[in-house]
């Protein structure tokens, strides 16, 4: 069960992620979480180094599709904004969000990243599809509460497996 847990990399915001790397090992398509990963939670507009990281994601030829638990709105006036196609309330861990963000860019298992930020909802739901998992420091410390309580778990969980395998 821990090893669904651990994310295959893991970097300090998705701006420190190598694209060209990615594409020369064969990732076609990037499924994103939005809150924390590419925008401060509940931000609404998306900042210039956002859009120019997408850009260059483009550049290299990968698709994107942000699975969010966020509500359907916000979600997609987001996406909207940036371009990319969104699955909001996606329930994640759970995998059918993540089957269905690789339907819409036409990727499969192994052409396809998930980058995020928590590692119960982006790299557990990620890691039982067997998809290449990224996890990335949070972009902000403000979060919804029920985030916050879910992140003081991960927290600990992490600490006592440094623990017992150290």
């Amino acid at each position: 069960m821990i090893s669904l847990l651990k994310p295959h990399l893991s970097v300090g915001s998705i701006f420190d992620l190598d694209i060209g790397i990615l594409r020369k090992r064969g990732y076609r398509g990037l499924i994103m979480d939005l809150d924390n990963t590419l925008v401060a939670w509940n931000h609404p507009e998306a900042p210039q180094e956002l859009l120019d990281w997408l850009a260059k994601v483009r550049h290299y030829g990968i698709d994107m599709c942000i699975v969010s638990n966020n509500l359907g709105r916000r979600v997609e006036e987001f996406a909207a904004q940036i371009g990319v196609s969104f699955i909001a309330k996606a329930a994640k861990p759970r995998r059918r969000a993540f089957r269905l963000a690789m339907r819409k860019m036409g990727t499969h298992r192994g052409d396809t990243a998930v980058v995020g930020d928590q590692v119960f909802t982006d790299i557990l739901g990620g890691n039982r599809l067997k998809l290449f998992t990224i996890l990335v420091r949070p972009v902000a410390a403000e979060e919804f509460w029920t985030t916050r309580l879910v992140r003081m778990v991960e927290h600990r969980m992490v600490r006592r497996h440094l623990a017992h395998h150290s």
